[in-house]
Parts: structure tokens; sequence; C-alpha cells
């Protein structure tokens, strides 16, 4: 009796996890750890994240992005100044250095999805389309997380988050 309550205990933790995002390749360009945040209702925009790294010998660029969802897909970045955020648009993208990498997050480099079509749905994908300078495009999708997300593999419910 013990063991199977240890066992139903465990698989509930497991079901409740966040689900490991996926990756994708173009050239050298490699994506990690792709999602978004599920919206409420009527919500006009979305934000996209992910680990951009770059495994050759010549920087390149994110220089587009788009996805059938949204009428419109940009590069943004976030900063706060003096008590004040703004977020703007990257009209040249952001570059990824020879051998390096670059994490597009809450707070600061990310993408935009504007006039979406409908909700973004916890457990759901948001198909989009990277397009680097020098790597080409790919059709790829973010993984859809709970509102107020905090990435995959991060703690929720009040948890330590300082890991």
């Amino acid at each position: 009796m013990r063991t199977a309550l240890l066992a139903a205990f465990a698989a509930s933790i497991l079901l409740h996890q966040p689900a490991a995002a996926h990756s994708a390749k173009v050239g050298p360009i490699e994506l990690t750890d792709l999602w978004s945040r599920a919206t409420p209702p009527n919500a006009p925009t979305a934000g996209g994240y992910l680990t951009i790294t770059n495994t050759g010998d010549q920087a390149d660029r994110l220089v587009g992005v788009a996805s059938p969802e949204a009428a419109t897909g940009e590069i943004h970045a976030m900063k706060v100044a003096d008590g004040v955020m703004t977020m703007r648009v990257i009209d040249d993208g952001v570059e990824i250095p020879a051998g390096g990498s670059v994490t597009l997050a809450p707070g600061g480099f990310h993408l935009m999805f504007i006039d979406l079509k409908a909700p973004l749905a916890e457990g759901g994908e948001m198909p989009v389309t990277l397009t680097f300078q020098k790597a080409g495009s790919v059709d790829t999708f973010l993984d859809v997380m709970a509102i107020g997300a905090r990435g995959p593999g991060a703690k929720h419910h009040g948890e330590d988050h300082t890991q």
C-alpha cells in the first residue's frame, strides 16, 4: 500500500512539471527553450522567448520573426532606466556572435506578436518562422506555458526562484 501511494505521488509530481521545451536548428544556429505564455481572452499581443546559439565561426543576426497566429511579428528590447520601463522595436535585429549565444527572455530582448488571431492556450504550440541574415529561415514553434510562467524548468507557486 505504501509503495502504491508513493508511486501515485511521484506520478502526480511528474505530471505537473512544465513540459521540456524542444529545439530546432538551421545551419550553425541552434534554437533551444522556445516558449511563450498563455494569453487572456482578447489579449492583442504575446511575447516569445528562446535561446539562440551560434556554433559557427561567423556572427549571424536574427532579423525577422513571423507567425500565422499574429498579424505582425517583431523583435523587441525592453529595459528599465531611472525607474521607467521602455520597449522598442529592434529594426536591425539581434546579433548572435560566433561561438556564442543570446537568450531572448522577459525583461530583455524578446519576440513580440501583435494582433493575435486567437488567445494562446497553455499546453498549445504557436508556429513561428525565424529568419537569420546568414543561416536563413527556420519554421518551428513556441511551447505555450501558463500565464505568468518564467520559462522551461523554472519553479512556480512561491518556490525559490534564485537558482
